[in-house]
């Protein structure tokens, strides 16, 4: 098979064997792949694969049709159109994912947005709703909102009934993310636009004070993203005179038995209002997979709303 791979620091396209499944895995030829800032982040070395996922070959989504079945794998047939978050090797013409982490492509859904949906919107409903229990009412802030978390976290708590004020960085960019039902506004103006219920905080450490000085009572701060800095100082007085929390999370590390259970609560709870059409993935660009380092650098140039996805 070929594969997006990782030498000496850059992205190539080489062939690799085909991988075989093993125990409740099945083998899925890969139609679309989403990318993500921590692919990035592994090219330049800094963030490895988890034991068990290809070192070398990046991708931590995938859409792609069921090919072959490991032994005890029962959940899904040959052919079944799946998508799921993985620990590396999504952007390659085949991989092997365990069946409890993949989701049914909902009817009608394009393989470039089923690519882009697992880690986005995983990743968005998990910190909303199973850490910070956002709630119909409440006010939700999303930084960073034109990426795919971004996106999908602004969709998330409007569907949800939640007010969401979004910070963006990139004027032209606004204006598409208020079409998604947020109230936009620059990133070094949110903080008279509180108090925020919940916070999901995806550039990092430089929002983190301004963030629990516009925390209602008893707020919450889903750390999920730090690419503008990881080092915050955190004024305690406030954060005990808010009752706040803070968590930070991350997917691509977890157990089987939390990543399955971030799953079925996404197959549970979001796959329902993309099929209604409630919620899309906003794709901003597609590279075949020949095309992969042209995709990286269109990535790691920003100003994007949405997804980058490469397909095979």
């Amino acid at each position: 098979m070929r594969a997006a791979t990782i030498r000496d620091g850059q992205i190539v396209v080489a062939d690799h064997p085909d991988p075989q499944p093993g125990a409740g895995e099945v083998l899925v030829a890969v139609r679309a792949a989403g990318l993500n800032a921590a692919d990035l982040l592994q090219k330049a070395g800094f963030y490895p694969a988890p034991p068990g996922s290809p070192a070398d070959i990046p991708g931590l989504e995938l859409a792609g049709e069921v090919v072959a079945l490991g032994p005890g794998a029962t959940r899904f047939a040959i052919d079944d159109q799946v998508m799921a978050v993985v620990g590396g090797g999504g952007q390659a013409e085949l991989a092997v994912v365990h069946e409890r982490l993949l989701l049914p492509v909902p009817d009608g859904m394009p393989w470039e947005e089923a690519g882009g949906f697992p880690e986005a919107y995983t990743t968005a409903h998990d910190a909303l709703f199973t850490q910070c229990q956002l709630a119909a009412g409440e006010q939700l802030l999303v930084h960073g909102a034109a990426g795919g978390v971004g996106t999908a976290g602004v969709q998330l708590g409007v569907a949800t009934g939640a007010r969401v004020t979004a910070t963006v960085r990139d004027p032209a960019r606004r204006g598409d993310v208020a079409g998604l039902g947020a109230t936009v506004v620059p990133p070094d103006e949110f903080g008279a636009a509180g108090e925020f219920d919940v916070v999901l905080e995806l550039v990092g450490g430089p929002n983190m004070t301004t963030n629990l000085e516009s925390l209602a009572i008893g707020g919450r701060i889903a750390v999920i993203g730090v690419g503008a800095g990881a080092a915050a100082e955190i004024p305690l007085h406030v954060l005990m005179g808010k009752r706040g929390r803070i968590h930070g999370s991350t997917l691509r590390t977890r157990p089987l038995e939390g990543k399955a259970a971030a799953a079925r609560a996404v197959e549970k709870h979001v796959l329902p209002l993309v099929a209604a059409g409630t919620i899309r993935v906003p794709i901003a660009a597609t590279f075949p997979l020949a095309d992969a380092a042209a995709a990286y650098e269109r990535f790691a140039a920003g100003g994007k709303f949405g997804k980058i996805v490469i397909t095979m």
